[in-house]
């Protein structure tokens, strides 16, 4: 049976280029359009249906062109499921005194407002490469209608602020709204980069404040754990979902050179065997991982088989008595310890905590309280 290919959509970044040019075309016609279509930094082209076009022209100012004009296009996320999908992106261009263009965020396009993102602080949140579309977009209208003027370019999305607030953007330092992203101008369904890519944002955020050891923790029940434990706030920590390797890689390359790994066993058992993506569709063996780390502990075999048939870590647990569980996470953290390191190399030094909902911490590797100072 063929599975269903899932259908693409474009970014917000696209979006704002299409609704740009749209406006610049109008800016320069006075005539309002109905589609636009847009080159997209891959070469594709898009024709875009153009929503809401607005011209204002102005009867004191005789130049024969409009005083500004606006237009939207509606985003298509495709088969990814992103919450973006079906908002507005408006863009208004309006003549400026000055040769150049401007390009800023209006309504619901967030600001920059921690270092170490890409674009300033103080700056809208719209990413280098929408920048550069956009800027292309207007420099050739202008050169094909034969007009040089400055141009300032306002990207906006109403109810962007409200929407924000449901993704990483309040975590980056980006408040007050969306962020105008993309770099390919299309969104692949169900994409792990666009997760990626947040998680080495959010890293870069933490290191340019100067944090000294990067916490990590794949969801947020580590979040809680981490609050509770060690009043750790969640501002403090990097999420980095089941990308537990490339969360690693990416902070090497960011040059992180202290990071602690925090996370329940159900999820870190399995880096314990190697497992660097903790997603169930990669691998699971969490019980084998158990059973095994329980022979190595001095479990006998019988007992230690009987692990395999729990359903999940925290039921292993409960198996065990007191003494058995120490054994058993001792050798855990071992491993843990030794596939971090062996990811890490002599570039990063680097820890784990483990904890249960039920038993608090389990088990840290020894250097642990050096990392984090406590």
């Amino acid at each position: 049976m063929k599975r269903k290919r899932l259908r693409q959509g474009y970014t917000t970044g696209t979006c704002a280029q299409a609704a740009v040019k749209a406006a610049v075309q109008m800016l320069l016609s006075g005539k309002t359009i109905s589609e636009i279509q847009a080159e997209l930094p891959g070469g594709r082209h898009l024709t875009l249906p153009v929503f809401d076009a607005c011209i204002q022209f102005s009867e004191s100012i005789p130049s024969g062109y409009p005083v500004s004009a606006s237009c939207a296009v509606k985003k298509d996320s495709g088969d990814d499921p992103d919450i973006t999908n079906g908002i507005l992106v408006y863009g208004k261009v309006r003549w400026k005194d000055t040769p150049g263009i401007v390009i800023d965020g209006g309504e619901g396009v967030g600001r920059v407002t921690k270092p170490g993102l890409e674009q300033p602080v103080g700056a809208a949140a719209i990413n280098r490469v929408p920048r550069q579309m956009i800027e292309r977009e207007v420099k050739t209208a202008l050169e094909e209608s034969g007009c040089f003027r400055g141009i300032c370019v306002e990207v906006s999305v109403p109810g962007g602020e409200k929407l924000a607030l449901k993704t990483f953007n309040p975590r980056l330092g980006i408040e007050g709204g969306l962020s105008i992203l993309g770099t390919s101008g299309i969104v692949e369904p169900m994409s792990e980069q666009a997760l990626v890519d947040t998680i080495r944002a959010e890293m870069r955020v933490k290191l340019a404040e100067g944090q000294r050891c990067l916490i990590v923790t794949p969801g947020n029940y580590g979040l809680e754990f981490l609050k509770k434990a060690f009043k750790i706030e969640e501002t403090d920590v990097v999420k980095c979902s089941n990308y537990i390797g490339q969360a690693v890689d990416m902070a090497i390359e960011e040059g992180c050179e202290k990071l602690v790994l925090a996370g329940h066993i159900g999820k870190l058992i399995k880096v314990s065997g190697g497992i660097m993506n903790t997603h169930s569709k990669w691998a699971d063996c969490r019980m084998e991982l158990f059973a095994a780390a329980a022979l190595r502990a001095g479990v006998k075999g019988e007992r230690a088989a009987e692990f395999l048939e729990c359903v999940t870590t925290d039921e292993a647990l409960e198996k065990c008595s007191g003494k058995e569980r120490e054994r058993i996470m001792e050798q855990v953290m071992k491993s843990i310890e030794k596939y971090l390191t062996y990811r890490s190399g002599e570039e990063m030094d680097i820890g784990a905590v483990v904890y249960s909902n039920l038993y608090g911490i389990l088990g840290r590797t020894e250097n642990v309280e050096r990392l984090m100072g406590i």
